[in-house]
Formats: C-alpha cells, structure tokens, sequence
C-alpha cells in the first residue's frame, strides 16, 4: 500500500489538489477532497486502497492571521480561567467575612444559587 502525500491550495473556485506522481485534480468543496484524491490515483494508478496524507496550504498573510488567532484564543481561554478563579476567590473571601449568599451574588453580579456554587468551589490554585 502506497502513501500519498497531496498537497491542498484553495483556487478561485475549488480546491485544487496537488498529487506528486500521479496528476492534479480539484475539488468544489473540503467534503470532496478525499474522494477526488483517490478517484485520480485509481484512475492513474490503480491503486484502491492508498494511505493519504493532506497537507494544506494557505497564503503566507492568512496563516499568518490564523496562527494570531490561535494565539489570541489560547490567551482568551487563559485569561477567562484567571477570572474564574479570582471570582472564587472573592466569593470564598466574601463568605469567610459572613455575607450572605444573596449578598455574595449582588456584589458579584450572579444569582444567589451561583454564590453558592461560587462559595462551595475548590481553587484550582
């Protein structure tokens, strides 16, 4: 069993596939992509059962806006579990000082049931 290593470049209109030894074909969408790389090395080839390895590539300005985004979700996801902590905390501290759940919840800007959650939750830290 042959492995195939097909290049994937989006066109203007389809995604055009790049197949060294065997040809280029293209695909209208990303579902397609994997049927219209084998039917071009069964055609060409022969072979109905090759391993398949997709490597897409992008233009250098949108990868580069993509790793960004990446970057800034990772970031996003980070400073959220900071703020869910810090929030704990505060509602544990708050609790510890005798402030009622209700309390708690108005000055944190959620329910008194959520307080609650808030108060009984282990830091992670």
């Amino acid at each position: 069993m042959n492995t195939y290593r097909i290049t994937v470049k989006p066109g203007k209109k389809y995604w055009i596939l790049e197949i060294p030894g065997i040809g280029v074909t293209q695909a209208r969408t990303s579902k397609e992509i994997e049927t219209m790389a084998r039917d071009l090395i069964t055609v060409m080839s022969g072979e109905t059962h090759a391993r398949l390895e997709f490597d897409t590539r992008l233009p250098q300005s949108v990868q580069k806006h993509l790793n960004k985004a990446r970057h800034l979700k990772k970031c996003e996801a980070e400073a959220r579990a900071g703020a869910a902590r810090e929030t704990r905390a505060a509602a544990q501290e708050l609790y510890g000082l005798g402030l009622a759940l209700q309390q708690i919840g108005d000055i944190l800007g959620v329910s008194r049931q959520r307080a609650h959650q808030l108060v009984n939750a282990q830091l992670d830290d």
